[in-house]
């Protein structure tokens, strides 16, 4: 791989539309960006049919045991960073299920460290800390496609058995070559030439949104378009605990109330006892049975 020859990759080449970006209006120059940011979700579109295969895959290991582990450097190691961390408010996971691993660690997030991305070794080492097993995913995040760190732990998983899965945003990268399961959405050169924390940035972010949103969904996370898997830690997420119940039985806030006093806060089991017509132990029990999908449990007589 020649680390040194960028003028291959289409994240590194200059885009004709912005070539006059520095001397425009403002307005002209927002218009710029907007104009390309556009053309994000239609190249993310043109990969759903792999993240749709990424997420089904993903959702059979996590009910082994399994968890998601993204793996990146620079802003793609920040994306997958703060996808991660927004999976216990949003969807009351464990911490560890979902995890983010930046090359240079938990400095890198705020400070660029750019030479770790360099070194596959210590991507090897980060995930050894992890102690990854054949029932977990690598995700590994690289525009450009080529990092070193992200193909090393790609390469590690694979011979552990691991699923891995790429998103870059260059087709046929060595990244995507080192993964399982390839998903490159190509949105083209950069407003600002090399920057790929633009529209590359964005086009990962959409995936990862995808990735992790779809896998809670098939957990059972989620009943119709509702967060029922929510925390209650603090006064916001307390009422809309309690809207969230109330959306989802149609029953008044006053009720509401007391099935979650009633649960402990525990908005799905408050909801299923309410649609179910259950007592508390035996909602729990079917909820249980039904690995916490409430749908399923519906059904379940």
């Amino acid at each position: 791989m020649d680390k040194l020859n960028l003028k291959k990759l289409t994240t590194e080449s200059r885009n004709e539309n912005t070539m006059d970006i520095d001397s425009v209006s403002t307005l002209e120059m927002v218009k710029m960006i907007n104009n390309e940011d556009k053309k994000v979700a239609q190249a993310v579109e043109k990969e759903l049919p792999k993240i749709a295969e990424a997420i089904d895959n993903i959702t059979l290991r996590m009910q082994k045991g399994g968890r998601l582990i993204y793996i990146g450097a620079g802003t793609s190691g920040r994306l997958g960073i703060l996808d991660a961390s927004e999976c216990p408010p949003t969807f009351g996971t464990p911490e560890e299920l979902v995890q983010g691993i930046i090359a240079g660690g938990k400095e890198a997030i705020f400070r660029a460290l750019e030479g770790a991305e360099d070194s596959k070794e210590l991507a090897v080492r980060d995930l050894k800390d992890k102690c990854i097993s054949k029932n977990d995913t690598i995700v590994g995040l690289a525009a450009s496609g080529r990092t070193p760190y992200v193909i090393g732990g790609l390469e590690y998983a694979n011979e552990i058995g691991a699923l891995t899965i790429s998103v870059t945003c260059n087709a046929n990268s060595e990244v995507s070559k080192a993964a399982k399961i390839s998903i490159a959405p190509v949105v083209g050169a950069e407003v600002v030439t090399g920057s790929t924390r633009l529209k590359s940035g964005t086009a990962q972010k959409l995936v990862l949104n995808m990735l992790s949103t779809g896998v809670m969904i098939k957990l059972g996370k989620v009943y119709g378009n509702l967060m029922v898997d929510v925390k209650s830690t603090n006064e916001k997420l307390i009422e809309r605990a309690k809207l969230i119940v109330c959306q989802a039985t149609g029953i008044e806030i006053e009720e509401a109330t007391k099935a979650l006093n009633i649960t402990d806060f525990d908005v799905k089991l408050a909801i299923f006892m309410i649609l179910s017509k259950l007592n508390k132990e035996d909602a729990k029990i079917r909820l249980d049975h039904n690995r916490g999908y409430i749908a399923e449990a519906l059904k379940d007589k």
